[in-house]
């Protein structure tokens, strides 16, 4: 599933061709993605001009000029593919097969923005103006100022599950995956199983330093393209060639040339070294 890194880079790629532009059209190929669509979804998308678009957690988010945001997640394989004879320095995902062409937005400009999702994890939803959402309830954003050492060591005080696993909690800061997490871990020196509330104030400040520095690494690489990831313009991210333990299960530490080490934790993989870890 995309994570904070990739959305962040779709959006980035999307910006330029929705921002400011009206939403002249909306096509739908079918009633539902994950969830159904509103039965008055195009309606209330149709003529509105996208104010701005921008990402919370693992979500994007449209503001329209009526009030309304669309919240749009991409689940395990959805990304969005640019056509239209005005887009210039936009290239075209050839690789998307059309036949998973769900969504089509297509502005005044006469651009398409196609949102295409083989396995229909994703999905689209409508939210009224002061309407509870399901952000509501998140952490902070992990490389907004609000997170810092002192509000996760607060954050974590009293937690006596894995670092790993209070890292996930979207509730805990919001966006972090599997991948970043694990990355973030091994740079900070402290190992996945270590009781969350018993790090100190010195582990809590190096473990926040690299979990910024791992994801301004990753969205400057376009993301990690393991399976189905895809930047707006159709190329792959780059940041997996650079995994110190993600995925690398039994490969050396590039550190001490331990081999790196797998655990399940919450379902999940977690990679690790056990040298450099503690």
């Amino acid at each position: 599933m995309p994570e904070l890194p990739e959305v962040e880079t779709v959006r980035r790629g999307l910006a330029p061709v929705l921002e400011g532009r009206i939403i002249r059209r909306v096509q739908l190929n079918r009633p539902d993605l994950r969830f159904p669509f509103a039965p008055d979804f195009r309606e209330r998308i149709e003529g509105q001009r996208v104010e701005r678009l921008s990402r919370r957690a693992k979500f994007l988010q449209a503001d329209l000029t009526s009030g309304e945001r669309l919240f749009m997640h991409l689940g395990m394989s959805g990304r969005f593919v640019l056509s239209g004879e005005q887009l210039g320095e936009f290239t075209h995902d050839h690789d998307a097969n059309p036949k998973h062409h769900h969504v089509i937005f297509e502005t005044e400009d006469g651009n398409r923005v196609t949102y295409n999702d083989p396995r229909r994890f994703g999905f689209m939803e409508l939210v009224s103006q002061g309407e509870p959402y399901r952000l509501d309830d998140l952490g902070p954003e992990p490389l907004s100022n609000s997170f810092n050492a002192p509000d996760l060591r607060a954050r974590l005080k009293g937690k006596k599950s894995a670092i790993k696993i209070a890292l996930l909690d979207q509730r805990v800061v919001a966006g972090l995956g599997n991948i970043y997490v694990c990355e973030a871990l091994f740079r900070a020196g402290i190992s996945p199983g270590r009781g969350a509330g018993r790090l100190t104030v010195a582990e809590t400040e190096t473990l926040v330093s690299h979990i910024k520095a791992v994801l301004i690494e990753a969205i400057a690489a376009g993301g990690s393209s393991l399976r189905d990831h895809r930047q707006a313009n159709g190329a792959l991210g780059y940041f997996q060639k650079t995994f110190a333990v993600y995925g690398r299960e039994s490969e050396p530490c590039p550190v001490c040339t331990t081999q790196i080490a797998r655990r399940v934790q919450g379902g999940r993989s977690t990679f690790y070294c056990k040298m450099c870890q503690r």
